[in-house]
């Protein structure tokens, strides 16, 4: 089974990512009638105009919201980014920074008086820039050679803890024959030099000298900004100590060798937490009460879902506390009052937040019809006052920033980054099941807009990666714009999809193929039995995973016109 692990991401691949699925789309489409269109149909033109709104930092007050906000730019092949500042109240925005490159993470000072945000510095390593709310420039606070990686506020707002890699050694003088030589560990066959480790160091949020806090050949979890850390530090509500997650070495083959630590600021030493030397992710310490929070699969086995453990008050390794719930977890978020976690993950045809106490059964928080933005990640945020802040998508809307007053609200949409699409005709998505090998199975069916009852139309499977992961009801440039052709899109979620609990997910161990095989060809029985299908026109496509799963379905069964494999 292929698991994910959000180490050393690589942005040339993701990038060929989407110059693949653009290929994808424009041959495609090429093969497909024109469909009728009472309005515009959506086009491939449309994909420039789509604002991405994401990772929101709601203020202490709750009154105000940071978000990135990112539009392509097409002439320059990049995404310009920039911070906006929301009005909860209102919903009126405004952007607090300009021409910046590599923006992201927004963090507010525990004040409330000061925003935090890394940004490129003019050697292209991202660097945290604090910004005063009362008026004035972003002064830059650090200068870590090789970047930031992630940053945490202290409590008391006067210092910043960091994470960066540390600078490659010099290379000896005189130009040594074997001064690029270097040993090759547990690594995948783009390293192209010694990986090096990431530790902690903490400087003064006004700027100033930084302080190393931990050294060695051990390393902290990479990710590199713009986009959420692979672990997250977490202080102490003191103060005095950092919650971290830690690899024995910096080898990306290794990256599920993840233990939890606790540091002492002060003296600099760090202790274990619990017995494991593997899996453990994701720490986050309470507001109070001294317990903290991580992410462990079920029972210790990586074949199954993460579940959210808490610990602390010396109960050594702690208990689940999602496992009636479950579902596979990405993030959990502390509320205020320390006796509950926000937590999010995908949820039969959508993904859902809850509200999960300590003990007891969870919450489903009313989202309406919008779906939470997941993605190995959950896209939110909580003020110390309560209020909630995320992103979410509708299948008919792209993602715009939401708001929850407090657990028995309802989500509101505050944001309009995105209503141009409105005027477009979109393809209508509905969710569709079928069962299987005794499974309860679902995915997605797309129909383009205006089409004519009765009228058969060409198929396109569109496969989801992971496995881990799930389609669901929301927004996908990709369905979109092959749907505005006349084709039929359908997005089968196959067993190993972690939208339906652990038994599903888990069904996928030791069956890679002939397995979620069977469960996409049941999916597509279900849609000819439900839909108007040209069975002598039926694409399949999919990235990653989709990928894989694209080459054994055309391995293994005749009907596909065509077939486009990416990235198996």
């Amino acid at each position: 089974m292929l698991r994910l692990h959000r180490t050393r991401a690589r942005r040339p691949a993701r990038a060929s990512s989407a110059v693949a699925i653009l290929a994808s789309l424009a041959i495609l489409a090429s093969l497909a009638a024109p469909a009728a269109a009472q309005n515009r149909p959506f086009v491939l033109d449309d994909l420039r105009h789509v604002v991405g709104v994401g990772e929101p930092a709601i203020s202490p007050d709750g009154a105000t919201i940071a978000v990135v906000v990112s539009r392509a730019n097409y002439p320059k092949d990049r995404y310009d980014r920039e911070i906006d500042l929301v009005s909860v109240a209102t919903g009126e925005h405004r952007s607090v920074t300009y021409d910046r490159t590599g923006l992201g993470a927004p963090h507010w000072s525990p004040d409330g008086t000061r925003l935090a945000f890394v940004a490129s510095d003019d050697k292209h390593h991202g660097q945290v820039w604090v910004l005063p709310m009362q008026g004035g420039d972003a002064r830059r606070v650090t200068t870590a050679s090789e970047g930031v990686e992630q940053y945490a506020w202290r409590p008391d707002g006067n210092a910043i803890a960091y994470v960066a890699e540390d600078a490659a050694p010099k290379k000896p003088a005189g130009g040594a024959a074997n001064a690029d030589l270097f040993t090759l560990g547990n690594d995948d066959l783009f390293v192209d030099k010694a990986p090096m480790p990431s530790h902690i160091w903490l400087v003064p949020s006004a700027g100033g000298t930084a302080t190393r806090l931990t050294s060695g050949t051990w390393s902290l979890p990479v990710a590199y900004p713009p986009g959420p850390p692979s672990a997250p530090i977490s202080w102490s509500p003191d103060g005095t100590s950092l919650l971290y997650t830690r690899l024995p070495n910096a080898h990306d083959g290794d990256a599920y060798r993840t233990s939890l630590w606790s540091l002492d600021v002060a003296t600099r030493r760090s202790r274990k937490l619990t017995d494991r030397t593997t899996f453990e992710s994701f720490g986050t310490y309470a507001p109070h009460g001294g317990r903290y929070s991580y992410l462990y699969p079920r029972d210790g086995d990586p074949n199954n879902g993460q579940e959210v453990v808490v610990a602390g008050g010396g109960d050594g390794e702690g208990r689940p506390v999602t496992r009636e719930l479950d579902r596979n977890f990405y993030r959990a978020l502390w509320m205020p009052g320390g006796d509950a976690l926000l937590v999010g993950a995908n949820d039969t045809d959508r993904a859902s937040l809850w509200l999960q106490p300590l003990s007891g059964p969870a919450k489903k928080l009313d989202l309406g019809d919008a779906s939470v933005r997941t993605g190995y990640w959950l896209d939110a945020d909580v003020a110390k006052t309560g209020e909630i802040a995320f992103t979410a998508s509708t299948p008919e809307h792209p993602g715009e920033l939401y708001v929850l007053a407090n657990a028995d609200a309802t989500a509101k949409r505050i944001t309009d980054y995105n209503d141009g699409f409105e005027r477009i005709a979109l393809a209508r998505a509905r969710s569709l099941t079928w069962t299987n090998d005794g499974m309860h199975e679902n995915g997605i069916l797309w129909t383009p807009p205006n089409a004519t009852p009765g009228r058969k139309l060409p198929l396109v499977l569109w496969i989801h990666g992971g496995p881990t992961a799930a389609s669901e009801l929301a927004f996908d440039t990709f369905a979109q714009a092959i749907a505005a052709r006349g084709y039929l899109v359908f997005e089968p979620n196959y067993r190993g999809s972690d939208h339906l609990g652990n038994a599903y997910q888990r069904a996928i161990f030791n069956d890679a193929g002939a397995g979620p095989g069977r469960d996409v060809m049941a999916g597509v029985a279900a849609v000819e039995a439900k839909a108007a299908v040209d069975t002598s026109r039926i694409a399949v496509t999919g990235w990653s995973y989709g990928g894989y799963m694209t080459s054994w379905l055309e391995g293994h069964y005749g009907i596909w016109k065509t077939a486009i494999s990416g990235a198996a």
